[in-house]
């Protein structure tokens, strides 16, 4: 059944859609099913007002509206403003969204963008995934709405995307420098005759399980440091660990002392 729309409804949808051609689209399709059902060849004002009243959540899986979306959701996060992040993932998911593909990127910035601030962010998402998948919709928008707002008050963090980038930078560029004898792996007696592993220091025998001076990476990249650490949250104790590790042997003792 071909439909006509009248000239006030096209009016009406025009202005009722405040220029959002997508809510136009949304609105009239409602429109037409509303039509149809009551056996009109013509669509008219009362079917466009109610349409934009009721007008179901338009949502492209495929198209632009499905990635902006979840950039939103993302940048709301990341931003930590939990209402702002619960709004998109109401959206996302009342529009149909697969919650899975929303899951996945909470995990990915659980680690991404708050990692070592709170390293319980990433298992609260992974047990959100694991929730979503084992009761299913509609209930899982619950862990979802849990995860989404324990991540965006989460403090922050991207040191290990950083430290990966700067490593894995110098990783390509070195990838022929041989790993030192002294970290190999001397599996046979021919193996620890050629000098692999002589050296050695096993942290655990060391004070405070620390082999100070002790060079794990290739000679050729020095003390290069790849990690950097943040001052937030769980990170600022950690940060206070490697610093300390990172002083002068007398200097590192007499905090040691200190602190115990």
């Amino acid at each position: 059944l071909s439909l006509a729309i009248e000239e006030e409804a096209r009016e009406a949808l025009v202005e009722g859609a405040h220029g959002d051609a997508r809510a136009a689209l949304s609105a009239l399709e409602i429109a037409a099913d509303s039509a149809r059902r009551d056996g009109r060849e013509q669509i008219g004002t009362g079917d466009v007002r109610r349409a934009l009243q009721e007008r179901r959540p338009y949502y492209d899986k495929e198209g632009d509206y499905h990635y902006d979306a979840i950039s939103a959701f993302i940048k709301s996060v990341r931003g930590s403003d939990p209402d702002a992040a619960v709004y998109w993932l109401a959206r996302m998911v009342e529009a149909g969204e697969d919650p899975l593909f929303i899951v996945r990127r909470m995990v990915i910035l659980a680690a991404e963008d708050i990692g070592l601030a709170d390293p319980q962010a990433l298992g609260v998402a992974t047990s959100c995934q694991q929730a979503v998948h084992f009761i299913g919709m509609p209930e899982g928008f619950l862990p979802m709405a849990e995860c989404a707002l324990y991540l965006a008050l989460a403090p922050k963090s991207n040191t290990a995307l950083t430290a990966y980038a700067r490593a894995s930078e110098d990783a390509r560029r070195t990838s022929h420098l041989p790993v030192p004898l002294h970290l190999r792996n001397a599996a046979t007696g021919l193996m620890r005759e050629m000098g692999y592993g002589s050296g050695y220091r096993y942290a655990h025998d060391e004070p405070d399980h620390y082999a100070e001076g002790e060079r794990y990476l290739p000679e050729e990249l020095g003390e290069t440091r790849y990690y950097h650490a943040g001052s937030l949250g769980a990170e600022a104790s950690l940060a206070d660990r490697l610093a300390r590790q990172q002083e002068p042997g007398e200097e590192r003792s007499d905090s040691s002392s200190d602190s115990g």
